[in-house]
């Protein structure tokens, strides 16, 4: 996939637009967020805020912002329990409702993320993509994608990863109208949300790929 040339949308007006759409969303959100934020607060302690590093475009490294949807509970050796054992029902419902995302509305602002675009991954999965795949950070990271409306956590990686070159491939308003529509009937829905580490991490995922082609090359010579 060469390097793409590109439409007067992207270059000129996306931007702007995710930048009045999310000061609009803050201010509109801001008592849902003071609300959240409180019950957070209540229910799971502080901080009720806490950042993330994330890759965004060009795979520059910046700090993502969400609310907190877990308890801070360590073993006997201060190690944190796993992510199941800290989700809550109500951390649940933060997520099922994206809830948890609404601070990443001042990433959008700060001009980290956009709107729409490839969630923005762990920092520790870049050694991981294929040639194809690195082209997701291309673009700004986005607060909803392709492949959310297609799906959402209910994919698996390989496809995850297809919607979000598709995504890098197409990028026009109408898209980005479509996409931002089906979010908010997923959200409303609660469609295809999967449990946190069932799908398990994407390195581990990849590793295993490599591992079952080798035994498979191995087999054929034989």
């Amino acid at each position: 996939m060469q390097r793409r040339k590109l439409r007067i949308y992207e270059k000129y007006i996306k931007r702007g637009l995710d930048f009045v759409l999310a000061l609009a969303a803050l201010v509109a959100l801001s008592p849902v967020m003071l609300v959240t934020a409180v019950l957070i607060r209540i229910k799971l302690g502080s901080p009720v805020l806490f950042k993330q590093q994330r890759p965004g475009k060009d795979e520059k490294i910046f700090n993502m912002y969400k609310f907190r949807s877990m308890l801070d509970v360590r073993d006997e050796n201060g190690k944190a329990l796993p992510d199941e054992e800290r989700l809550t029902p109500f951390g649940r419902t933060l997520r099922a409702t994206s809830l948890d995302e609404l601070p990443e509305l001042i990433n959008i602002i700060r001009g980290d993320m956009s709107i729409v675009g490839p969630r923005p991954l762990a920092v520790a999965y870049l050694p991981y993509y294929s040639d194809a795949e690195k082209h997701r950070h291309d673009v700004l990271p986005g607060l909803t994608g392709l492949a959310q409306v297609n799906g959402r956590t209910a994919l698996n990686w390989d496809k995850r990863l297809e919607y979000d070159v598709e995504y890098v491939k197409h990028i026009s308003l109408k898209l980005d109208i479509k996409i931002v529509c089906l979010t908010v009937k997923k959200v409303f829905a609660r469609a295809d949300i999967v449990e946190a580490g069932s799908q398990g991490d994407f390195h581990t995922y990849r590793i295993c790929q490599l591992k079952e082609r080798e035994l498979n090359a191995a087999g054929n010579r034989e």
